[in-house]
């Protein structure tokens, strides 16, 4: 049980420190935003994997990411310098869906 749920504990604290650091612009201008988005994209797309690896069931791994994921933008709405947006949260919701694909095609194919 450990073993299935310390790694996704783990990367859910991760992603609430980065919420929690007031400003993570990259001083790259116009990239920075897209910067931002493809890391919102990619930590939840990881935590999408973790979830469907502990819990062995598609749908509830991507209902628990988007959960974390709202939980995460009513966080930020509270951090000086940072705010909330459902468009992160569709972002992330995205990324979820597609770490949790991921993580099923490469379960299936090494089970092939």
């Amino acid at each position: 049980m450990l073993r299935l749920w310390l790694p996704v504990a783990a990367w859910a604290g991760l992603i609430f420190a980065l919420s929690s650091i007031p400003d993570l612009g990259t001083g790259l201008g116009g990239w920075d935003l897209l910067l931002r988005k493809l890391a919102h994209g990619a930590e939840y797309a990881i935590l999408g994997a973790l979830l469907v690896r502990a819990t062995h069931k598609a749908r509830l791994a991507v209902a628990l990411g988007v959960l974390y994921a709202v939980s995460d933008e009513v966080h930020q709405a509270f951090v000086h310098g940072r705010h909330g947006s459902p468009v992160d949260v569709a972002i992330d919701a995205v990324g979820v869906a597609c770490g949790v694909l991921l993580w099923q095609r490469t379960r299936a194919r090494s089970l092939a």
